[in-house]
């Protein structure tokens, strides 16, 4: 690599753009470190786009004893709840019940455990229901005529990932995309990088302080920064997802309990689609190339027709996607890993803080716990902040997250309808729900669909492609189609082709 033409300092350089690294960048810089986060993709590229789409305490986990994780991540779920109510809501999940599975009093105990362990006052109380006088008993065989239903949070994980970076940038950090970390190397007291972006001829940062957060990569780059080999408190397993055509026409989730022990969840996704996953498999291949197998996808369909009446099958999947999870290895079976996560510090000489595990729903914590250890080693004494703040976009009634923010969105929503009564009011709701208050930025000095610019694809505007170049990285047909939007979902596949002509017929200068 020739010399680099690019000099950056900084207190706290980040290596990795999912949802960890997002997280850290947000909290430092809003506690005043200068910060220079780095991704050798898009935001959200890999893992971190590749959840569930869950905020959750993660009921299943109790059964394996983690109970100051659930009670950490069901604290968390309504801190997010509030901060980010457009791109999260409350999910209720019905979970069916019949004779060979965990037992009734068990998962009454589960779920009890489950309401009481973190103060609730978002979310309703689990309850035993009749699911043949239940809504969601009619897509499902006639055999399941009792169960019981939760409540958890959803999230659209990639647009988390992106509102945390917008957030950091906002208050003063630099966010790199396609950018590759090529060296780490402790220079005194402190780190030299350099770091290959094409689109800028390559840039050296000088930082006081690492933080690696590459996810599946994390074993990787701390080998590549000191002699030490991480890859021992990694156990990458991977986890896929199917999308078919909607099964059912309410708006509860599914929770399906298989006899292997694991479970499978089927939720209402995108207005028009069902998504079902997940599975847990060891993983030993390139994190890059991550993809479902036929076997996975049989292994979803199998156990989703053995609740539901009308049968799925491979040809009905419409989309797959995988994600390689890096879990703390704790040696437990795949489906049992633990998601709690380990911060590592090496500090012989300039320090690296490697993340290991986690999930998104602790992000926020994690972070926060990042940022006290950073924070202590460079003397700064900016206090916790993230837990009463906003996300880009969330401050519906004002800048202190809020109940009202959750329990009302429908209603504002409506509010923004009015406000917008020249848009089609499915597009509000869509601008909306993606950004928030920030649709007020979108739709800027605009008062007519006309003013819009041209439709690119159907629904896709000039003026979002804009907004989503200049505020949220994003570069590609596939960043906007299927990160920034599940517009890919709805659209003929040769939109991405004519949306990809279309941005390269259109630079833009980019950092």
């Amino acid at each position: 690599m020739a010399e680099p033409q690019h000099t950056l300092d900084c207190d706290v350089l980040i290596v990795g753009g999912g949802i960890n690294g997002a997280g850290i960048a947000r909290d430092a810089a809003g506690r005043g470190l200068s910060v220079v986060l780095c991704e050798k993709d898009d935001l959200a590229a890999h893992t971190s786009s590749a959840s569930t789409k869950l905020i959750h305490g993660g009921l299943r986990y109790l059964e394996y004893y983690e109970f100051n994780l659930v009670r950490k991540a069901l604290i968390e779920r309504e801190v997010l709840l509030r901060a980010a109510p457009h791109i999260m809501w409350p999910l209720r999940f019905v979970m069916p019940h019949s004779k060979g599975q965990r037992s009734a009093l068990l998962i009454r105990a589960g779920l009890w455990l489950y309401d009481t362990l973190a103060k609730r006052e978002l979310l309703p109380r689990s309850a035993a229901i009749n699911l043949r006088c239940h809504s969601a008993g009619k897509p499902l065989k006639p055999e399941f005529r009792c169960g019981f239903a939760y409540s958890d949070g959803w999230v659209d994980d990639a647009r988390l990932v992106v509102l945390n970076a917008m957030d950091a940038c906002e208050k003063g950090a630099t966010i790199l995309t396609q950018a590759r970390v090529d060296t780490l190397t402790r220079k005194g007291a402190g780190w030299e990088a350099i770091i290959d972006k094409p689109t800028c001829g390559g840039i050296r940062v000088n930082a006081r302080y690492v933080v690696n957060a590459a996810g599946p990569w994390t074993a990787q780059m701390l080998h590549t920064a000191t002699p030490k080999d991480g890859a021992g408190h990694l156990r990458l397993v991977k986890g896929s997802h199917i999308v078919v055509r909607r099964m059912f026409d309410h708006d509860n989730a599914y929770i399906f309990q298989n006899r292997d022990g694991r479970i499978v969840f089927a939720i209402p996704y995108e207005r028009d689609f069902t998504l079902i996953g997940t599975t847990d498999i060891d993983y030993k291949g390139d994190a890059n190339g991550v993809a479902i197998d036929d076997t996975e996808i049989a292994y979803l369909c199998q156990l989703a027709s053995e609740y539901f009446v009308k049968p799925v099958a491979p040809s009905d999947v419409v989309w797959t996607y995988s994600g390689v999870r890096p879990l703390l290895d704790d040696g437990a079976d795949a489906k049992a890993v633990t998601r709690d996560y380990k911060l590592e510090v090496d500090s012989d000489g300039a320090p690296i803080l490697s993340i290991f595990g986690g999930k998104i729903t602790t992000y926020r914590k994690l972070a926060e716990e990042a940022v006290e250890l950073i924070a202590k080693a460079l003397d700064n004494r900016h206090g916790n902040w993230t837990a009463h703040a906003c996300l880009p976009g969330g401050d519906l009634y004002g800048a202190e997250p809020q109940n009202k923010s959750v329990l009302g969105f429908d209603e504002w929503v409506r509010n923004v309808q009015n406000h917008y009564a020249w848009l089609p009011p499915l597009l509000v709701v869509r601008y909306t729900r993606a950004y928030g208050t920030r649709i007020h930025t979108l739709l800027r000095d605009r008062a007519t669909v006309a003013d819009m610019g041209a439709e690119i694809v159907p629904g896709l505007y000039e003026v979002e492609v804009a907004y989503l170049r200049k505020y949220e990285w994003a570069r590609t047909a596939r960043d906007i189609l299927w990160r920034r939007s599940k517009l890919g979902l709805h659209l003929a596949p040769e939109a991405a082709t004519t949306l990809q002509a279309w941005l390269t017929a259109h630079p833009m200068q980019f950092k």
